[in-house]
Order: C-alpha cells, then structure tokens, then sequence
C-alpha cells in the first residue's frame, strides 16, 4: 500500500491493528460500565489544578457521605499516616481520614469504612474537618474533568450556587466523571455542556 511518498509495510499495518484493537477494548469496556455500574449525582469541591502539560480540566473533590462509616470507626481514626487518635481526641477543625469502599445508596455516594487498611495505592481515602458534618466528607483523591479549550468555565461559582457531578462507580478504581451541572440558589438545576 502507498500513501504519498510514505510507504506502509505489514508490520506497520500489523501494528496499528493491535493498537486500534487495545483503544476500541478499553472504549468498550468503558462504556460497558457506564451502561452497568451504579451512577450518581454528587456534589463537588473546587480546587485549581496546578499540573503541567495537562490541557484544560477541573480538579473536582467529591462529597460523601460517611455518617454510617464515622460510627463504625470505634476508638481509632486515621489522623495523619501512622499516627491514631480516639475520635473524641481529634480537636475540631482538625483533619482526620479513613480508608472507604464508595457505594451508591438512596441515590447519595457513600462511604464505607474498610476494617483492615492496607495503604494500597488503589484504596480510597476519605477525609473531613472534626466537628464538621459527616454528610459533607470528601474522597481525598480528586476526579478531573476535563474541558474543551474554547468552553466557558463554571468557574468561579457564584455565591449560594453548588457545583455538582455525575459519576460512575465502577467495581474497581476511582469514580468516573460523566457530566455536571450547577445547582442554582433557588434550587434550580442547569446542566452544563462542553460540546
């Protein structure tokens, strides 16, 4: 086969093929658990990426809910690596985290404390203030959404809006961001568009 100047040998094709085959699996694969995984509207904390040669996205923190993990956490809680506090020796304000396993359940992203940490590089990590409220803790490790070059930000988000996600669970690995939307003031939902 010709092509221009530029000559295409079997093995070149050969190559290609192969790629093309990986691409389409992994596409496939995607979008299989897009159509079968649990998803869930879920709302979002905001923070500017500083990542290099990245393209144009937003770092989204996602809020869960892990009252039903905070009850479970008993006399010990993850403040910092390696070091444990009880949960009544955490001062307010302060920073604590655990290991989860997300669900999806009356269609809010939960957490649920894994008993037995393992450090892996895979687990999920949830974090919250002491004192704040355990409907409003956040998975430490951050989804990024990403946008095309010309798009309008939703950012900044104007006062008494929410920024909110939708994502998908799959059985391994973080949340997959699908779409979001914004939660006006008055309760109105607009869902946001990057075509």
């Amino acid at each position: 086969m010709r092509i221009g100047a530029v000559r295409l040998s079997a093995v070149s094709v050969a190559v290609l093929a192969i790629q093309l085959v990986f691409v389409s699996l992994i596409a496939a694969k995607y979008l299989y658990q897009r159509a079968t995984c649990p998803r869930v509207w879920t709302r979002t904390a905001v923070y500017d990426p500083d990542l290099f040669m990245r393209g144009r996205y937003l770092s989204l923190q996602l809020r869960v809910d892990g009252c039903a993990a905070a009850k479970t956490l008993g006399e010990h809680l993850l403040e910092q690596p390696n070091t444990f506090v009880t949960p009544v020796g955490v001062p307010n304000g302060q920073i604590a985290q655990f290991e989860a396993v997300l669900a999806v359940q009356d269609n809010k992203l939960i957490a649920r404390r894994v008993p037995d940490r393992d450090f892996s590089l895979s687990a999920e990590y949830v974090s919250w203030r002491a004192g704040a409220s355990c409907d409003a803790m956040t998975l430490q490790q951050p989804v990024n959404f990403y946008i095309a070059e010309h798009a309008e930000s939703p950012l900044p988000v104007k006062q008494g809006d929410e920024l909110w996600i939708e994502v998908t669970l799959p059985p391994k690995g973080p949340p997959r961001p699908i779409q979001l939307a914004l939660k006006r003031q008055g309760g109105a939902w607009q869902p946001l568009t990057y075509r």
